[in-house]
């Protein structure tokens, strides 16, 4: 069995979120889903667990940080292309999404942007030689 991640996030708007990561071009598994929580599926083994800030509280004993203030992460995912990058932009910023800048590293295009609550997600697209 291939490993899985779940990317854990709190949110404000929990429809807001949802609307988000659809928008992106994401899945939503109801089975994993209530009135608290919704499971953004990135691919067969990524998964995104939406929860509602007072729900994503019962998991922590610790202060939940706001995004839209503080960085803890950026999750990056790999575009196949530059066109992919410039398209998950596109559609992130109309769906509710801040555009935050370029990525610029060496051969790396890309660009990061934060979600409705601030949490940062980075596209990008390596041009590696060979």
């Amino acid at each position: 069995m291939n490993r899985m991640i779940f990317v854990n996030l709190p949110v404000t708007d929990l429809e807001a979120s949802r609307r988000f990561y659809t928008g992106l071009g994401f899945t939503v598994n109801e089975d994993f889903c209530d009135e608290k929580v919704a499971c953004i599926v990135i691919s067969e083994t990524i998964f995104v667990m939406l929860l509602h800030r007072d729900r994503f509280a019962d998991f922590t004993t610790r202060e939940i940080a706001d995004a839209r203030t503080s960085t803890q992460v950026i999750n990056a995912l790999a575009a196949r292309d530059r066109d992919e990058v410039d398209q998950f932009v596109e559609r992130a910023v109309s769906h509710g999404g801040t555009l935050q800048g370029p990525v610029e590293e060496g051969a790396m295009y890309g660009f990061t942007v934060a979600d409705p609550d601030g949490h940062l997600w980075e596209v990008f697209y390596m041009d590696a030689p060979g």
